[in-house]
C-alpha cells in the first residue's frame, strides 16, 4: 500500500506539492498503519482526524525543509 506514497519535495517533485497530493499520502499512511482501506462507520471520525493530522504535519515538514545546496530559497512557504 505505501509504495504509492511518492516523495513530495524537490527535486523528486518539480513543483510544490498540492494539498491533494499531501492528503493522498496521509490517507495511504493511515490506511497502512490502521490496516483498513476503508474504516467502519464507528471508526470513521478517528480515521479522518488521523488523516488530517498527518496531512498537517506533512505540510509543516515540507514548509520547513531546506534542500541541501539550494540555500534558503528552497524553503517552502505555507501561505
Amino acid at each position: 500500500m505505501c509504495r504509492s506514497i511518492k516523495t513530495l519535495r524537490p527535486p523528486a517533485l518539480p513543483e510544490e506539492a498540492t494539498q491533494e497530493e499531501i492528503r493522498a499520502a496521509a490517507l495511504q499512511f493511515v490506511r497502512k498503519v490502521s490496516g483498513f482501506r476503508t474504516p467502519a462507520a464507528h471508526n470513521r471520525e478517528v480515521f479522518d482526524r488521523a488523516v488530517e493530522a498527518i496531512a498537517a504535519a506533512t505540510q509543516d515538514l515540507l514548509a520547513g525543509l531546506e534542500v541541501r545546496g539550494q540555500g534558503a530559497g528552497a524553503r517552502r512557504a505555507t501561505e
